[in-house]
């Protein structure tokens, strides 16, 4: 969602900084998650952008007890500055998130992944449709299953956007300019579900692999 900028504008990220990436989590496949959303049922009255400029064909898609829609992966690096997402690596840097963690600071980017979500709207109103602040979500990417929370909200035209921790645990370059994925990324949103604190990524898994399991048994 990002304009590609110059790389001299965005400096080299130390290694430090970067979040352990991560195998596929839980025991649920990739494969069988996407076998239940190969279809689509829109419920969104509109559809959305992948980009400034891009055609707006993107649904959001609903079964049971879940919405999702099928995207790219840009990267948001907002929230509270660190190494990897500051003013100094990211040109478009705010340091704020729609959400906050139990101590009221703002979520890091660069250290547990989550999702952003368009803002609400005419369109699609994410918190009609059970999709709130810490809501457990599965992002699928190349046969790797990662779990994420519901942590910001972006442009209401605009959708298919993630942290940097959530990339780079896919395999997605992470970097705020010149990173993210074109396209094929699936993100799959538990309806009414809350992982508390929104901040503990185990719990997420937790959560998320015991919906998981759920979703693709039918239950």
């Amino acid at each position: 969602m990002r304009a590609v900028l110059p790389a001299v504008l965005a400096p080299v990220l130390l290694a430090a900084a970067l979040p352990p990436a991560s195998a596929q989590e839980g025991s649920v496949a990739a494969d069988a998650l996407l076998s239940k959303v190969r279809d689509c049922r829109p419920v969104s009255a509109g559809r959305f952008r992948t980009d400034a400029g891009a055609r707006a064909d993107i649904p959001v898609c609903g079964g049971k007890g879940v919405v999702f829609w099928k995207a790219d992966l840009d990267i948001d690096c907002d929230g509270r500055p660190s190494r990897a997402c500051s003013k100094k690596t990211d040109p478009y840097f705010q340091p704020t998130t729609a959400f906050q963690d139990s101590a009221g600071r703002q979520l890091d980017s660069a250290a547990l992944p989550y999702v952003v979500v368009p803002g609400a709207s005419k369109a699609w109103d994410h918190r009609k449709w059970g999709v709130h602040g810490g809501g457990v979500v599965a992002v699928i990417y190349r046969g790797k299953v990662q779990y994420a929370v519901v942590g910001d909200t972006g442009p209401t035209d605009l959708i298919g956007e993630a942290s940097y921790a959530t990339a780079r645990a896919l395999g997605i370059d992470p970097h705020p300019v010149h990173g993210g994925a074109d396209g094929g990324a699936t993100y799959i949103f538990f309806r009414d579900s809350r992982v508390r604190p929104i901040e503990s990524h185990r719990e997420a898994v937790r959560l998320g692999q015991a919906l998981a399991r759920q979703f693709v048994n039918g239950g």
